[in-house]
């Protein structure tokens, strides 16, 4: 499993939610491992054609994203794992929006020039996202990739009709 690739807990609590083959089109290949390319894509920014070998071929990859994106599955699992993450409990809807302005000095613009303290000992260091529940990874990826879909989409209809 990658650094950014879906958990076994972020898995299990999007696996319910995924859309099934009707088995006319003949075997789709395995959900998380596209999925992850995908997330993959979206976080580095990479050619769909540069994905790594291990998420499956690129033009499965994209052609799964593309299909997803058109028929509105992205938005249906994203509202779809908010809602369960809102009935057990997890999301805090309650949010603070501060309208006011700080402006710092304008020498205030510098690089920090002093090093951050290391840490004593190496049982010291906290990792990444320790406490962030499953639910709330999974939604904040979900999120990105909806945001890009709706770019697309934006980009696309603000476009002239192409041909080839």
């Amino acid at each position: 499993m990658g650094r950014g690739d879906l958990s076994d807990a972020e898995w299990e609590r999007l696996r319910p939610f995924l859309p099934v083959s009707n088995r006319r089109c003949g075997r789709w290949r395995d959900h998380r491992q596209v999925i992850d390319g995908i997330l993959h894509r979206v976080r580095t920014g990479v050619h769909w054609r540069d994905l790594p070998e291990r998420f499956g071929p690129s033009k499965t990859v994209y052609e799964r994203h593309r299909l997803w994106s058109g028929d509105g599955t992205w938005e249906r699992l994203l509202q779809q794992v908010q809602a369960a993450a809102d009935e057990a409990g997890e999301i805090d809807w309650d949010i603070s929006v501060d309208s006011t302005i700080v402006r710092a000095h304008q020498h205030a613009a510098g690089a920090r020039t002093d090093a951050s303290p290391a840490p004593t000992s190496k049982g010291d260091e906290v990792p990444e996202h320790q406490a962030e529940a499953p639910w709330q990874s999974l939604v904040a990826r979900l999120v990105e990739v909806v945001l890009e879909v709706r770019a697309w989409a934006a980009r696309a209809a603000g476009s002239l009709p192409s041909s080839t």
